[in-house]
């Protein structure tokens, strides 16, 4: 079974899914790339011969986060309950999903991998939330990491805006495993084999427990997190400042307002 696409293209094998961001060179989400991504996973949903899906990216770096001009009015509007949802749907996807992440993975990228249950990266990746550099957060990781991290982790990641190399994401638990970079499609694909040799009916099951506890409590936090984004955030003078001096290539002056 395969679909094809531009952006986003999955394949299943021997029970083991493989969805992967094709968008050279960065593997930007943009608007496009998000709609595909949701696609792909309704489709491999239903999928009863499915047992585990592999989310990774080609080329050097897994992705460097979303279109920067599609934050902007009046695009972020449709942009940022489409994205939320996105993530949504990785987190609730019905088997283990397992991100096997290379070079960068930041803003965006970085919330696609913690839609993940398993994350296998290599050892000279980089995470991070740099929004904050732009004036603006990044809803669905300033919801999902104090659920994923510790708190006082998760609030570093978000404030900063600074990026983590592999060892300190798995010391905070947002990794499981790190490789060599060179190994981290092979090392992935292990995992992925070592979950689909398992009954399909039970890993569903296993899944749904494990989401249980965290279901009410992500959708109140994504909620709050969608709401405060497009009904304060986007309202004052930095929002709008700080994505376009980014997009002018010059540093933002902050108005605090």
């Amino acid at each position: 079974m395969e679909s094809t696409g531009m952006s986003a293209q999955a394949t299943v094998q021997d029970g083991i899914g493989q969805l992967v961001l094709h968008h050279p060179p960065l593997n930007i989400l943009t608007r496009g790339v998000l709609a595909a991504v949701r696609d792909e996973l309704a489709r491999l949903a239903d999928d009863s011969a499915l047992r585990v899906l592999l989310l990774r990216a080609e080329g050097k770096h897994f992705s460097a986060g979303a279109d920067v001009g599609e934050h902007m009015p009046p695009q972020y509007t449709e942009l940022i309950p489409e994205f939320m949802e996105t993530i949504a749907r990785l987190r609730d996807f019905p088997i283990p999903l397992v991100a096997a992440v290379q070079g960068r993975c930041l803003g965006g990228g970085f919330e696609l991998v913690q839609g993940a249950d398993l994350v296998v990266a290599g050892e000279g990746a980089s995470f991070g939330q740099p929004e904050i550099m732009l004036g603006v957060i990044a809803p669905a990781a300033a919801a999902l990491l104090p659920m994923l991290c510790p708190t006082g982790r998760a609030a570093e990641i978000v404030f900063t805006g600074d990026a983590i190399t592999a060892e300190d994401a798995r010391a905070a638990g947002l990794v499981t495993r790190v490789v060599a970079d060179e190994r981290v499609h092979e090392a992935a694909l292990d995992l992925c084999g070592r979950i689909a040799r398992h009954s399909g009916a039970a890993l569903r099951i296993a899944k749904q427990v494990l989401r249980a506890g965290e279901a009410a409590a992500r959708s109140a936090a994504f909620g709050t997190a969608e709401r405060l984004y497009l009904d304060e955030l986007m309202q004052t003078e930095d929002a709008i400042e700080g994505l376009t001096a980014f997009l002018e290539k010059r540093q933002p002056t902050w108005a605090d307002r």
